[in-house]
């Protein structure tokens, strides 16, 4: 049950006074508390709490517990331990000294209620609203944002070890569901086969005897399956999430092949970015960048990074593996602007621009998207020698293009592709090119004409004004920022685990992911309030000795 507490920035007398002599300068939670008192307000998550029960431990105090247990990269439990025994965690959550505190199982039922209400979003924005009442963060200026991979609180299975594991899975499921029914429907072979880890099992070593166990367990899971489907007694196991999961991945892994359940090949497999990878944590998926392979999900971090203010994390998203960095561009733009901190410029690297948020992100958002266009892929453009797109003049109006040598095109065509945004196709006449002096220079093709593929006018502008843009030193010196994120990304993960899940499932993950962007702040902004210089980049005392 819900109950607002009368008086919740108070702190008890003896607490105040121990916290002072134990800490005279105080340290970095006691000046977080000092400076913006409890920071979370009751009312925002009222609607959490039942109007019923007994009453509840206030959220106010979770949520600082939380953010001080990510902050120290404490579990659970370890975090109870400090409430009932720090002086200095006492001061910031305004508890008695002889106070017993609560048990770490708490924690976690909290931050159920969290994600159930999806006010995760609501305690970052809460904090980043305090920093902006005391001049901490404001909207305008630089924002830079990069993602990193997140590995899943998972197992890595091999094909054999997920069959065998999701079907595991859906009888321990069922076993304690409908326990009667289901010793009706397993033969005795199956307690052999399904109580223990199949991690722990050893398998056939040869092909032709790891394709029969295989086709076993198919055999085995679809008669579960077909036994659910005939339950007629209990029609709603049909809609359960782990036989829902074992169908799924049944239908991804095996073919029924005259009655006999064989494993697909590799070829016949849906996209690795489509399967399920472990029947645990189904919304985990396997990606791969640059050449690194991963189970898991990915995360985005934005921060403020203007010369001479405290750098503010100010949004995180945590997304599927195989999601692309460029499809969150606008999503974070929006969530930015949402908040009221909307940046003038927004750097990022090449992973999140593309030809259409270069032109759209300054007419939506009034943000200048600052980072590297993907090169041109003519081979002109490759090889720095001949007539790439630059060098053609678009008469956009007239709907025409006149190449080096003068001559215009003959056709101008507008494609609509039914995956991707239209692009218009330019073709020039086949007697202008093949009698051009310059043809070796234009193309290689050696009886087609010249052609040129454009985006529309807006986009195809920005994105060759970019292209200019990113050659310049000016360009160079405003991007050489960004790199900074790449230091708060290494300060999540060395300090705070950020690229390993605590937890199972995508948004368990997410709240995670906030919990620790909170952390983070808390960390650098009692830093910046104490005095704290940034530290500039390190160089080794031989790296210092090369001539500039």
């Amino acid at each position: 049950m819900y109950t607002p507490e009368e008086s919740i920035g108070s702190i008890p007398e003896e607490t105040i006074r121990i916290a002072q002599a134990a800490f005279p300068k105080g340290n970095v939670h006691m000046r977080m508390r000092d400076t913006f008192g409890v920071m979370f307000d009751q009312a925002d998550f009222k609607r959490l709490y039942s109007r019923l029960g007994q009453p509840g431990i206030a959220p106010w105090r979770l949520l600082l517990v939380m953010i001080m247990q990510y902050a120290e990269n404490l579990s659970d439990r370890q975090a109870a331990d400090a409430v009932r025994g720090r002086i200095d965690w006492k001061y910031v959550l305004g508890l008695a000294l002889d106070d017993s505190g609560f048990d770490y199982s708490v924690l976690s039922e909290f931050r159920d209620r969290l994600m159930e209400g999806q006010a995760e979003q609501v305690v970052l924005d809460r904090m980043l609203a305090h920093f902006q009442e005391h001049g901490l963060v404001a909207g305008g200026g630089r924002q830079r944002s990069d993602s990193t991979h997140v590995l899943a609180a998972v197992r890595s299975l091999n094909r054999l070890e997920l069959v065998g594991e999701t079907l595991r899975a859906t009888l321990n499921n069922l076993a304690h569901i409908v326990p009667d029914w289901l010793r009706e429907q397993v033969p005795l072979s199956w307690y052999e086969r399904y109580s223990k880890r199949f991690e722990d099992s050893r398998f056939p070593q040869g092909a032709a005897e790891r394709q029969a166990f295989a086709s076993t367990l198919g055999q085995d899971g679809a008669a579960l399956l077909q036994a659910i489907d005939c339950a007629e007694a209990f029609p709603w196991l049909k809609q359960l999430p782990s036989v829902d999961l074992l169908r799924r991945v049944w239908h991804q892994q095996y073919m029924n092949t005259e009655g006999t359940w064989l494993l697909r090949p590799g070829t016949e497999l849906e996209s690795v970015g489509e399967r399920v990878h472990s029947p645990y944590d189904p919304e985990a998926h396997y990606a791969v960048k640059r050449g690194m392979g991963w189970t898991g999900y990915k995360v985005h971090v934005t921060e403020t990074c203007d010369t001479g203010t405290v750098h503010v994390l100010t949004h995180v998203e945590t997304t599927a593996a195989e999601i692309q960095d460029v499809s969150m561009t606008a999503r974070i733009q929006q969530a930015l602007v949402d908040k009221g901190l909307p940046p003038d410029q927004h750097i990022v690297d090449s992973g999140y621009i593309d030809a259409e948020l270069l032109a759209t992100s300054p007419v939506d958002q009034g943000i200048d998207l600052l980072g590297p266009a993907r090169p041109n892929s003519n081979w002109q453009a490759k090889a720095g020698q001949g007539f790439d797109v630059d060098h053609f003049h678009i008469d956009w109006q007239r709907q025409q293009v006149s190449c080096p040598q003068g001559h215009l095109s003959q056709k101008w065509l507008t494609i609509h592709p039914s995956t991707s945004d239209p692009v218009i196709h330019v073709l020039f006449a086949k007697t202008d090119c093949q009698a051009c002096p310059v043809r070796a220079l234009c193309t290689h093709t050696e009886k087609n004409p010249r052609a040129l593929t454009l985006y529309p006018q807006p986009i195809q502008e920005a994105l060759q004004a970019a292209r200019q843009r990113q050659m310049t030193p000016a360009f160079k010196a405003q991007y050489a920022i960004r790199a900074g994120i790449e230091g708060t990304l290494s300060e999540g993960i060395r300090a705070h685990d950020l690229r390993r899940s605590r937890y199972i499932g995508l948004a368990k993950t997410h709240l995670q992911h906030v919990l620790t962007v909170l952390a983070i702040n808390w960390i650098r902004v009692a830093a910046w309030l104490g005095g704290a210089i940034q530290a500039r980049t390190r160089v080794s005392p031989f790296a210092a000795l090369a001539p500039s």
